[in-house]
């Protein structure tokens, strides 16, 4: 059985993004391994499904011991989520295992990365909107409201998270979350993350076990995986309860928009001018969504105009002086605001 230092590598680093964000490790990892290193989709898919039975608990264990777990919304979750990531996997074998069915496969990881992105913003613009109305309204955004569950819509999100993460092993830390914040605006950020990496241990268990019985499991491809995926994991989710993620958020967005295009097969020249645009007009866009989550009074006491970085960014966003700006508020303003957050947090 050979090793692969550089699989470990990027698993480590993939392993450490999944714990302080929640994110689900199938939509960094299983990309990386079929456009670095050259691994076919359904064998990345199963080896990258087998580690992560191993690695969701281990960060699943941090929120659990942090008291960050919603048990009540964990247990309809399963039950949608379960049979549906095996049934799943049945789906890719049912179709065989030729040159086709890998190019589908690649263009459905793709999508799902695709949409992986959008989700997020989605998510950042949500959780800044419901923060600014909580705070205006003198709730303070740390404390545990009742949670009324809506069980057939939550086991239909798991369902369908466990249909796709079972087909491209993405959707678990990215699909998940969004639909609970949107069916649950109430959550903080670190219940989401801590709920839906509990959640997905059985989910992500009942697609590993069925790829090691019917699919393309590698035992060396996965013991890669692991070496550097478990002591990251375990880093990064003892920091998320503390680390703001409104920095590594944009990036994250952008490494999943570049994978998804290049595996639905745009070219190289091509991706460089997307991302290009993409970049010189999406990160002052988020810059000034980011920007208007936080209230008038963070922005007084750190000694800077609200209304001057959200139209500077907003604004200047068709052109090179929002981007400009954008990097500015990420470097200098955005940690004020936060200093500023942490001094007046209760406790």
């Amino acid at each position: 059985m050979q090793v692969d230092p550089y699989v470990t590598l990027a698993a480590l680093i993939v392993g450490f993004t999944v714990g302080l964000t929640g994110m689900g490790g199938g939509a960094l990892m299983t990309p990386i391994l079929v456009l670095l290193f050259g691994i076919q989709p359904t064998a990345a898919i199963s080896s990258d499904l087998v580690a992560a039975m191993v690695m969701k608990p281990i960060g699943g264990g941090v929120h659990i011991r942090r008291k960050t777990v919603r048990w009540e919304l964990v247990r309809w979750l399963c039950i949608g989520s379960v049979p549906a990531a095996a049934s799943g996997v049945f789906i890719i074998r049912s179709l065989g295992d030729d040159a086709g069915v890998q190019d589908t496969i690649k263009l459905w990881l793709g999508a799902m990365l695709i949409l992986a992105a959008v989700a997020m913003v989605l998510k950042s613009w949500l959780q800044g909107r419901r923060t600014a109305a909580m705070r205006a309204a003198g709730i303070d955004p740390l404390v545990r409201p009742p949670l009324h569950v809506r069980k057939v819509v939550t086991i239909l999100i798991g369902a369908v998270g466990g249909l796709l993460v079972g087909l491209t092993s993405v959707g678990s830390g990215s699909i998940i979350i969004i639909s609970l914040m949107l069916l649950y605006p109430t959550l903080r950020g670190a219940e989401l993350v801590g709920t839906d990496l509990v959640q997905a241990i059985p989910l992500v268990a009942a697609a590993a076990v069925t790829h090691i019985l019917f699919g393309s499991f590698e035992l060396a491809l996965t013991t890669s995986i692991l070496l550097g995926s478990i002591p990251g994991v375990y880093v990064g989710a003892r920091m998320s309860a503390k680390a703001p993620d409104g920095v590594i958020r944009p990036a994250l967005v952008f490494v999943l928009l570049a994978s998804g295009l290049k595996l639905m097969g745009m070219s190289t020249e091509m991706l460089g001018v997307v991302l290009l645009v993409f970049a010189l007009i999406a990160l002052p866009v988020w810059g000034a969504i980011d920007a208007a989550g936080h209230p008038d009074a963070q922005w007084q006491a750190a000694g800077f105009s609200r209304r001057t970085w959200i139209r500077l960014q907003a604004l200047g966003a068709l052109f090179v002086v929002g981007f400009l700006a954008a990097v500015a508020y990420f470097a200098r303003t955005r940690p004020a605001l936060e200093a500023v957050a942490a001094d007046r947090a209760p406790g």
